[in-house]
């Protein structure tokens, strides 16, 4: 733990500490915030202009209009050779889905301390309630909420709704059925998006459909309270997903920034819109074309801010390569071969994900050759 934290005597308010968690009411209560959620000032910059990422009306392309699909891989290269990031439109997901996941959502986080605990993260696993990430981390604690679950969809099982069941028991039986049918949706748009990143590349459409098939994606739903000191917090620190592809869905309340062109800028949200960006595998896999960059949330002083994260994933046991004629191209090829579960295993284990995650991977990847082959 960190020297010097101001909660320390504050056990009796089920803070951090000892027990690995805070209570957001108490925290949502207090003048100052605590220590150990104030960032340094170099990651507290005001954004004060928007990102311009391109909106992109999928409609076309998901009708298989082949000028259309065109325009789109146009407008996502130029996008994802930038900052990675881009907005989607008329993309397949009914929007009264997205409105129920946040209804279910609202119901979780709005529970008593006690009861959200029941669904606690172990120690180890990716999956459950975590609050500020605690259990992980000591300080630059992000002010934030979290529920994360599996979704993979080469079963029959529904995978999610008996992830509600079993966790959270019979009163969130519906969270189950609502957030089984929106990570369906969101598998079936990524494979999608998968489908016309392959075509930007100037790659077979299908390339890197084998890889996710059978993957395991993460959905996370974030919850970030309102702050009284927001210049000092922030909701999500600046970092780089090390997954392949993220679908958000961010409330109007808006929070997220992207550093592009050597400054914050805000992404504007639409509640008709996903924000896409690319992580550190899908950066790999494009051999370095496409960019995993480096994005934050911030906190609101008078209004709680809610998102939808959907990570997809590569089968964790899949061997990770850029295709053979983007690497001859290029010229040279730009990271090793790797398994998303060794990437997975350093973010969790060894490195808290930033803008250098994959450059650090690297080398710890290329160190332990040796001693901790590819499984």
């Amino acid at each position: 733990m960190d020297s010097g934290l101001c909660l320390v005597s504050s056990l009796k308010h089920q803070t951090i500490v000892q027990n690995n968690f805070y209570d957001p009411s108490w925290l949502q209560k207090q003048r100052h915030v605590p220590m150990n959620f104030v960032w340094p000032k170099e990651c507290l910059v005001n954004a004060n202009e928007e990102l311009q990422a391109p909106l992109v009306d999928l409609d076309g392309f998901l009708k298989g209009n082949e000028e259309a699909t065109k325009n789109v891989a146009k407008l996502i290269s130029k996008a994802c050779s930038t900052h990675g990031f881009f907005q989607v439109i008329n993309h397949g997901v009914d929007l009264s889905l997205i409105g129920e996941a946040y209804n279910q959502m609202d119901g979780f986080f709005k529970q008593p301390i006690n009861r959200k605990l029941n669904a606690r993260k172990k120690k180890g696993s990716m999956w459950g309630y975590s609050g500020a990430h605690a259990d992980r981390f000591s300080s630059k604690l992000p002010w934030k909420e979290t529920l994360s679950f599996p979704f993979y969809d080469n079963t029959f099982e529904p995978v999610v709704t008996n992830y509600f069941d079993s966790t959270l028991g019979e009163d969130f039986q519906q969270a189950g059925v609502a957030f089984q049918k929106y990570c369906e949706a969101m598998k079936k748009l990524g494979m999608k998006l998968m489908e016309i990143l392959a075509i930007s590349l100037g790659v077979d459409r299908l390339h890197y459909k084998y890889l996710f098939e059978d993957g395991c994606s993460i959905m996370r739903c974030n919850y970030y309270p309102s702050c009284q000191e927001p210049s000092v917090a922030l909701g999500t620190g600046p970092h780089c997903d090390p997954t392949t592809l993220t679908i958000l869905h961010q409330d109007q309340v808006g929070g997220l920034d992207v550093f592009a062109d050597h400054k914050w800028q805000t992404v504007k949200p639409r509640s008709d819109a996903f924000v896409v960006n690319i992580g550190d595998t899908f950066t790999a896999l494009s051999n370095g074309r496409y960019k995993s960059c480096l994005h934050r949330a911030v906190v609101n002083r008078y209004k709680e801010r809610r998102s939808l994260a959907f990570f997809l994933c590569p089968k964790e046991d899949k061997v990770l390569r850029a295709p053979q004629d983007i690497v001859s191209r290029d010229g040279t090829k730009q990271y090793p071969d790797f398994t998303w579960s060794r990437l997975l295993q350093f973010t969790q284990n060894y490195y808290r994900a930033d803008e250098a995650t994959l450059q650090n991977f690297t080398k710890w990847l290329i160190s332990s050759k040796t001693t901790n082959p590819l499984p």
